[in-house]
């Protein structure tokens, strides 16, 4: 059937597909305060920011979430923490600060992100 947006006066018709902007969702200062900054610590569970729980929604949310996300998110845990733990990533020096941000893409990415690495440990392997 036919969905009434509260008070707004606005109806979604039956099979009308919604797009839900994440980037602008993520973006929303009034759930992510200075969102343009790197603050990995907003999302730690001892962080005193809050946010509600659906403002954030790297992977959906529902019945109908990313299968993989769990499996997804210790991947990327491990490969990052076998990366740090034989590398140091440094700003190259042309690195463009502030970062420009690709317009108009799905996800949020740079237009270019020049890094360099340093080993750390000179036996680490190449084999990541």
């Amino acid at each position: 059937s036919d969905y009434k947006l509260g008070d707004t006066g606005i109806v979604l018709e039956k099979g009308i597909p919604v797009l839900i902007r994440l980037y602008a969702m993520h973006y929303d200062a009034e759930f992510f305060p200075e969102p343009e900054t790197f603050n990995p610590e907003r999302f730690m569970d001892s962080s005193k920011i809050k946010h509600p729980q659906y403002a954030y929604l790297p992977f959906g949310e529902g019945p109908r979430n990313c299968l993989g996300m769990r499996f997804a998110l210790l991947e990327i845990k491990l490969c990052m923490a076998n990366i740090l733990h034989h590398y140091r990533f440094r700003t190259h020096s042309t690195t463009k600060v502030p970062l420009e941000y690709k317009k108009y893409s799905v996800f949020l990415s740079v237009t270019e992100l020049p890094l360099a690495l340093d080993k750390i440990n000179p036996s680490a392997d190449s084999t990541l």
